[in-house]
């Protein structure tokens, strides 16, 4: 154990890192006994909590699993272009997704928050979800390596890889080309509300195609919200 970084632990997380339970559950998601706990506190440390957060292993293993990600597409899709490969890998290691791997994973039950952020339910934000699942893949292929991480997201992702439907086409993309194909204008996006605390924002857009109809979604980023939207508006319309 790093005793200068053990000496850096405040005494909430000292507490946390002496919970079994904490380190039995980052042993059942891993595959692997931790050899460093000390990193998977800080995984698991909000910005709100007041300490060392998980803003720098966020960094990493965000890089980890778009490598990992897009290193199985290109095997798993041998026959594919890189533009299909491309809209795979967005969809496969968006926020949304890695908030939803996270919740099935029971982050939520171990994440460190401040009390606003408790009080705010960032416990069950997808966005901190998320940032916390990519932490922790951070975490992993600092203490394991990248094997291990490798193992750890597939684990988790590959059933979604493998059940990626054929049409892969990026729903805003897929928007613009059905409104070109029937003569429409270009969809128009419109961010029309911005609520919540700054770790939790949403955003509201509306997606229209004039002479035809709009429709609105909530996400937490604008993008995403606009991706929503677009996805929505073809269930809707088409």
């Amino acid at each position: 154990m790093d005793l200068v970084y053990r000496s850096t632990l405040g005494t909430d997380r000292r507490r946390f890192l002496s919970r079994p339970d904490f380190l039995n559950w980052i042993a059942e998601i891993t595959g692997k006994q931790p050899v460093t706990p000390e990193l998977y506190v800080r995984a698991a440390t909000h910005g709100s909590h007041g300490e060392k957060d998980y803003q720098r292993l966020e960094f990493l293993g965000d890089r980890v699993l778009g490598l990992v990600i897009a290193d199985h597409l290109y095997h798993q899709f041998p026959n594919e272009p890189e533009g299909q490969l491309s809209q795979r890998l967005n969809g496969l290691v968006s926020g949304s997704v890695c908030g939803e791997v996270a919740r099935q994973i029971g982050v939520g039950n171990h994440v460190l928050l401040g009390k606003q952020a408790r009080d705010d339910g960032a416990r069950k934000s997808v966005k901190v979800l998320g940032d916390v699942m990519e932490s922790l893949i951070g975490a992993v292929y600092i203490d394991h390596g990248m094997d291990a991480a490798r193992e750890f997201i597939l684990s988790h992702w590959e059933n979604r890889v493998s059940t990626t439907a054929g049409d892969v086409r990026h729903p805003k993309s897929a928007l613009q080309e059905w409104a070109a194909a029937n003569n429409r204008k270009i969809p128009e996006y419109e961010l029309v509300d911005k609520s919540g605390p700054d770790h939790d924002l949403k955003f509201t857009v509306r997606v229209s195609v004039r002479n035809v109809g709009e429709v609105m979604a909530t996400a937490s980023a604008i993008q995403a919200a606009q991706t929503e939207a677009a996805k929505k508006f073809l269930e809707t319309f088409t």
